[in-house]
């Protein structure tokens, strides 16, 4: 299988793709993916294909389409076809393909088809330069960076690229552009990392220092200090590469075996000269820059190595299901921040303000009540990535929820211990990766991981049995028992009073006026009847000391509710919904009715000891 990918023209953002299938079966089947792997929505990536035809030699063969992702060539068997098309790419995202006259991006799910059949031979990937250098007079020339492994390519790294399946060919996207590029090594391992849209207050060496710390730390949690090679157990990676795109409003990753694909803002960047200590928007910024290049790095073991047995080999042409997803993603979460703590690129009180902040996004999340963090990953194809105004209704997010599971797993395992013996979370991902992923588990037959390989590992670390907990925390919806366990762990939760919005139950946007996003059950604006797509326009209340008749007020932000209601415990509401008006009655709830967790440091030698420092 081998794949020739120009530029058929920038300006229209179109590749052009050139397969050639060297032993096709008779009337050969072909098809391109609907979804990618690690982001888990049916996004028919079929649609961006054009112009499709083929050939046998100097014969052309007829192509007929049979389903929306799927296409039979009137081809001899054993005779070289070859297949032409052209894609359009101008999605700016990790997950699908990307080209202008300043960078090309792509995933081989975009424009790569796959022969049926053929899945399992070596697949070829040839980046033609010329087509990308030549048409536009560049200020510099396009250099290419990917994790597969290039069999003859130039010093900007365009040529041939050999991946050993369809796998792993979908599983290495590339990177084009004048980019940015620098390198480091953690652990003996070779790490690059390239930036395209960087500014020039980039500083490009602390991103190289932090990450490498990232990395180290990351490696040493999996397989100790004697990195790769350990006869224990070898890094599953002999390199890797981070391409980052900086952009002026985008976040985001997604995990391959060997690479991460990231987008961020271009704001979040570490900058020369900059001094975080004044400038803390610019810190916590460029520290969820670094959270998010911790979670994507830790997928190499927890997700491309250790996996869901349902996902043992994709298949492309649907969706694949698993419950697992509150333990590869969530458990992820958990441990991204841990190790920019570990790492020592934050200090105690800015790890538990990362925490808060996502202990406050579940208890702020109704769903949570009617949807299990199991459910939630069974139904995240249509659920978490097809949101909606009434999504924090009905589902829970398999990834800050699964991080608060992972912490009550962690903090009780560390109350728990065994004969004096402390055991961690830490514990359990090792040994899971034992288990699972290394020969000695292979030959037991064990293979890619489940459920009940979680519990048999905790069984075995702790001599008693944890499915009490996994039926409440993971396939049940009561509350977690997080203020206990922190407390337990020297951490105070204060339960402050919440923001007015959270308060009524209400998500809006407040940029000329008050437009309602979402409404939560069971609060007050739920109760008095607002809807997503209303306009909040004023509020009439009944007269009280300053003023004996009723007043009506416009109000433009949410806060204005305050200043107008003065003490009154209901106002009446007026609304624009369908450009009808509409009143409605409004109990204001008191402000103690609803409250936002506050973590506090209480006793910082038990907080050590939990975060492993």
């Amino acid at each position: 299988m081998h794949y020739r990918i120009e530029a058929a023209d920038l300006h229209a953002h179109l590749y052009g793709v050139t397969l050639t299938i060297a032993q096709p079966a008779a009337n050969q089947r072909v098809s391109l993916p609907v979804w990618i792997a690690g982001s888990y929505m049916v996004r028919e990536f079929a649609k961006q294909i054009t112009g499709i035809s083929a050939r046998q030699g100097q014969r052309a063969v007829a192509v007929h389409q049979l389903d929306k992702a799927t296409w039979a060539v009137d081809c001899k068997a054993d005779t070289p076809l070859t297949l032409n098309y052209q894609v359009h790419a101008h999605d700016d995202s990790v997950r699908t393909a990307w080209l202008t006259a300043q960078r090309g991006f792509f995933n081989g799910t975009s424009l790569c088809l796959q022969a049926e059949g053929l899945a399992d031979v070596p697949h070829q990937l040839e980046l033609v330069a010329a087509s990308f250098n030549a048409r536009e007079k560049m200020r510099a020339p396009w250099q290419v960076a990917t994790g597969l492994t290039p069999i003859k390519v130039d010093r900007q790294g365009f040529g041939t690229y050999e991946a050993a399946n369809y796998d792993e060919l979908v599983d290495c996207p590339v990177e084009m552009g004048a980019f940015w590029s620098g390198s480091f090594k953690a652990s003996g391992i070779q790490h690059r990392f390239v930036v395209a849209g960087a500014t020039p207050a980039f500083d490009g060496e602390r991103l190289l220092r932090d990450s490498q710390k990232i990395c180290e730390t990351a490696i040493r949690f999996w397989h100790g200090n004697s990195g790769r090679g350990s006869k224990r157990s070898a890094t599953p990676h002999k390199s890797y590469v981070f391409m980052l795109n900086a952009v002026a409003d985008g976040y985001g990753g997604l995990e391959h075996r060997n690479s991460t694909a990231l987008i961020c803002n271009r704001a979040d960047l570490p900058r020369l000269s900059d001094d975080t200590a004044k400038d803390a928007k610019q810190s916590d910024g460029y520290t969820t820059l670094l959270g998010l290049i911790s979670h994507e790095y830790f997928h190499t073991w927890n997700v491309k190595g250790l996996r869901p047995a349902e996902f043992a080999r994709y298949d492309y042409t649907q969706e694949n299901y698993t419950q697992l997803l509150w333990f590869f993603e969530g458990f992820t979460s958990y441990y991204d921040d841990l190790l920019l703590r570990r790492a020592g690129l934050i200090d105690d009180a800015q790890y538990l303000k990362l925490l808060n902040k996502t202990i406050n996004q579940v208890l702020q999340t109704p769903g949570r009540e009617v949807h299990s963090v199991a459910q939630s990953s069974f139904e995240a194809w249509t659920k978490y990535y097809r949101q909606d105004a009434n999504s924090p209704n009905l589902t829970v997010s398999y990834y800050t929820k699964g991080a608060l599971v992972a912490l009550c797993l962690d903090l009780s395992l560390r109350l728990h211990g065994v004969k004096n013996h402390s055991v961690s979370l830490d514990d359990v991902m090792r040994a899971l990766w034992m288990r699972c992923c290394t020969g000695k588990g292979r030959d037991k037959g064990l293979g890619p991981m489940t459920e009940a390989d979680v519990l048999a590992v905790l069984k075995e670390l702790t001599g008693r049995s944890w499915a009490p907990e996994f039926k409440a925390w993971v396939h049940g919806t009561r509350e977690l028992p997080l203020e206990k366990l922190l407390s337990s762990h020297g951490v105070h939760v204060h339960h402050d009073p919440a923001q007015l919005a959270q308060r009524l139950g209400l998500r809006v946007a407040q940029e000329h006026a008050v437009q309602i996003k979402t409404v939560l059950s069971g609060s007050a604006a739920h109760k008095a009847g607002f809807a997503p797509g209303d306009e909040w326009l004023g509020v009439e209340v009944a007269g009280h000391a300053s003023a004996q008749t009723a007043t009506a007020w416009r109000i433009k932000k949410l806060d204005d509710l305050l200043l107008f209601a003065g003490t009154a415990k209901k106002v009446r509401a007026l609304i624009s919904r369908d450009h009808q008006l509409h009143h409605l009655t409004l109990a204001l709830p008191d402000a103690k009715a609803n409250s936002t967790w506050r973590l506090s440091l209480d006793n910082s030698k038990l907080v050590q000891q939990w975060l492993g420092l």
